[in-house]
């Protein structure tokens, strides 16, 4: 068998990982101090996407940008440095997609529904064109996500690096369950645990190869 061997890292690449390992805190710190100070807003009922909009919208947008342009620059990154293969590639590719859907559903926002912001519809919105590009973000970043903790379980397994082969599994089936299993009153909070699993995975990744602790 031909040995793997980890690429060398250069200054772009370290800064693209640095970038990654932090787009996990970025999201669910700027998430927070926005969900627990918005006026009308409740944490565990309105979705997070919902912060787009009203007064201070551009927050979240913001967030929803920057954090999915670290991810795609982790994508990269790691495809650079972590050992050869076909699977490293998809890895990579597929991290880059989570980013590009974070992009997206900042750029085309959601639409206002269970009464946020105020003067929203209480109930379900009437969804706009750039509404449902919004959803059909959140659900390329998922999509992506699941393929890629199986393409990093096989990866990881290939090459017998066990701890991470079961992070890449245990983080995929908990990031479902939380988000599938429990009240629909508490979904919204549900989805950014679920949210924080996701890019989790990807910060870790980014951290262990900048600290030389997975190849």
């Amino acid at each position: 068998m031909v040995q793997l061997i980890q690429k060398r890292m250069t200054r772009s690449t370290h800064a693209l990982l640095i970038g990654a390992t932090v787009s996990m805190p970025l999201f669910i710190v700027l998430w927070a101090l926005q969900a627990f100070t918005r006026e009308g807003f409740r944490p565990t009922f309105h979705p997070l996407s919902l912060l787009s909009l009203g007064e201070g919208g551009w927050v979240q947008i913001l967030n929803f940008v920057v954090t999915g342009l670290l991810v795609i620059g982790g994508g990269i990154g790691l495809a650079r440095v972590l050992a050869a293969g076909r699977l490293t590639r998809w890895a990579g590719i597929l991290i880059a997609l989570m980013g590009v859907g974070l992009v997206v559903a900042g750029v085309f926002v959601a639409d206002g529904g269970a009464g946020f912001p105020v003067g929203a519809p209480a109930g379900a919105p009437v969804m706009s064109w750039h509404g449902a590009v919004h959803e059909v973000g959140f659900v390329l970043t998922q999509l992506a996500f699941v393929a890629l903790a199986i393409v990093l379980a096989f990866r990881f397994g290939r090459s017998t690096q066990r701890g991470w082969m079961t992070a890449s599994i245990v983080s995929v089936v908990s990031a479902l369950l939380v988000a599938a299993l429990g009240d629909p009153d508490t979904l919204a909070i549900r989805l950014v645990v679920s949210s924080a699993i996701e890019l989790g995975l990807v910060s870790a990744l980014a951290l262990a190869a900048v600290r030389d602790r997975v190849r």
